[in-house]
């Protein structure tokens, strides 16, 4: 009878271990992908523009000149993306339109960084 008192305990713990696992996996993988609207754009750690994508109406470009070498940044209803850079990987314009808060837009050659705050707007 112990021994069936000790089996129990184990699945009894490996439940709780696995309900645990799948509740952290649920509050990470939400974070991702969110409902952020909000997307800044920034050099050098300084914001130089700030939009809300869930406001914009119709699509337009950025021109984005610094010392480092020049992006253009596409703005269209709810996504944001590079489509031009004259860094010699364009690992940014590979990485494609971002839509949610999660993964931000990076060139590292130009110190671009583009990243989508929030879960929506108040107001």
């Amino acid at each position: 009878m112990r021994m069936m008192d000790r089996r129990t305990k184990i699945w009894i713990l490996v439940l709780v271990v696995f309900c645990a696992l799948c509740a952290g996996a649920f509050l990470i993988l939400r974070g991702i992908g969110g409902d952020g609207t909000v997307a800044v754009i920034s050099v050098d750690g300084e914001e130089l523009d700030r939009i809300d994508l869930s406001r914009v109406k119709e699509s337009y470009d950025i021109e984005i000149d610094t010392g480092y070498g020049r992006n253009v940044v596409h703005v269209e209803p709810g996504a944001i993306s590079v489509t031009e850079a004259d860094c010699p990987d364009k690992i940014c314009v590979a990485m494609g339109r971002l839509q949610g808060s999660g993964i931000p837009i990076i060139c590292m050659p130009h110190h671009l960084i583009i990243a989508i705050e929030g879960d929506g707007i108040d107001g």
